[in-house]
């Protein structure tokens, strides 16, 4: 569950990020340190994007730039799909539960392009109805392709979270 920005981790409930992404079994509590099996790897970000259509390629490489400026990080492959820039401590405010996770990231998807932007996607509340056509998740905002979308918006809410830290 999440709740105003801070990771709750309950074992036998459902995923706490967007639900294809993590899925509870791969949790391993450590303490008050829940391990997620989707953790930062070796794996080359440009050939992951390189394995898409054209359209998404594109649209991942201006994503990429996009929150390579923002974070003033490289990315990394996280798992075999996402592609995140930083990392940050979320503690559940209930259960003193902590787990880690990247600052922002994406991935793009065969249907859309998953960008995580916040542990809760409410937080854009204010600037979501200036974004264009798109979807969210608990955590995931959903866009199909840029062409769709507000660019200038879309910068404002990549900068956001990470203006806060």
């Amino acid at each position: 569950m999440v709740n105003g920005g801070n990771l709750n981790l309950s074992i036998g409930q459902k995923n706490v990020y967007c639900l294809k992404d993590i899925n509870l079994n791969d949790v391993h509590l450590m303490g008050k340190l829940a391990e997620i099996k989707t953790k930062p790897t070796a794996a080359s970000v440009e050939d992951f994007i390189n394995n898409f259509s054209e359209q998404k390629r594109n649209d991942s490489l201006v994503i990429l730039e996009m929150m390579k400026k923002a974070t003033g990080e490289e990315p990394k492959m996280w798992g075999s799909s996402i592609i995140g820039f930083g990392n940050v401590r979320y503690k559940s405010p209930k259960t003193g539960r902590e787990v880690d996770w990247l600052r922002i990231g994406f991935s793009p998807r065969k249907a859309n392009l998953s960008l995580y932007l916040s542990v809760n996607i409410k937080e854009h509340a204010a600037v979501l109805s200036k974004l264009g056509k798109h979807k969210t998740g608990v955590g995931c905002l959903y866009i199909n392709k840029l062409a769709d979308i507000d660019m200038k918006v879309l910068e404002e809410m990549i900068n956001a979270p990470l203006n806060r830290r």
